[in-house]
C-alpha cells in the first residue's frame, strides 16, 4: 500500500489531480529555469530539492550514511549553476534524476520490514510509515507548487515557451 501511496503522489492516475511526474511534463529548459521573483525557487530547483528528499528517506529507511546523492549539498541548490545557459540535456538529466531515485525509494520501501514501520527512525521524531507517507506528501506539495509556477509563467506576457 505504501508503494501505491509513493507512486499515486508520483506518477500514477489519482483522486486529487497533477502529481510530481506529471506537474513536470512538457516542461522546458527555459520554463524549468524561469524564476518568478528573484530570490524564489524555480521549477528546476523544485524538481531537484525532490530528488534529494527522496534519497534522503531511502537513506534513512536503508540505514545509510549521508554521502551518496548525485550533487554535491543538500537540499535546495541554485539551478541551473550560476552562469551557466541551460540546456534541455541539462534538464532532462534533472528529471532523470528524479526519476532514478523515485525507484531507487519505491525499491527500499517494497523491501522494507512490515514489523519496523512503526518503529522510529534513528535520530527522528517521525517513525518510518510517516517517513515514507511524508514523501508522498511532499512529492504532491511540490507538485501543486510547480503548477501555480506554470500558471504564473504562463499568464506573463511575452509567454515563456
Amino acid at each position: 500500500m505504501l508503494v501505491h501511496i509513493l507512486d499515486q503522489a508520483f506518477e500514477r492516475r489519482a483522486w486529487h489531480g497533477t502529481n510530481l511526474r506529471g506537474s513536470l511534463r512538457g516542461v522546458t529548459a527555459r520554463q524549468a529555469e524561469w524564476r518568478p521573483a528573484g530570490g524564489r525557487h524555480n521549477i528546476w530547483e523544485l524538481a531537484v530539492h525532490s530528488s534529494y528528499w527522496k534519497y534522503c528517506v531511502r537513506r534513512r529507511l536503508l540505514g545509510e550514511k549521508r554521502g551518496g546523492f548525485a550533487l554535491k549539498g543538500s537540499n535546495f541548490w541554485v539551478l541551473p549553476q550560476e552562469g551557466r545557459v541551460a540546456t534541455e540535456r541539462d534538464w532532462s538529466e534533472a528529471v532523470k534524476l528524479l526519476d532514478a531515485e523515485h525507484r531507487k525509494l519505491r525499491l527500499a520501501v517494497e523491501g522494507f520490514p512490515a514489523a519496523r514501520l512503526f518503529r522510529r527512525v534513528e535520530r527522528s521524531r517521525w517513525n518510518y510509515f510517516e517517513t515514507i507517507v511524508g514523501a508522498a506528501s511532499h512529492d504532491l506539495y511540490h507538485a501543486g507548487q510547480i503548477q501555480l509556477l506554470k500558471r504564473l509563467m504562463s499568464s506573463r506576457r511575452p509567454a515563456i515557451k
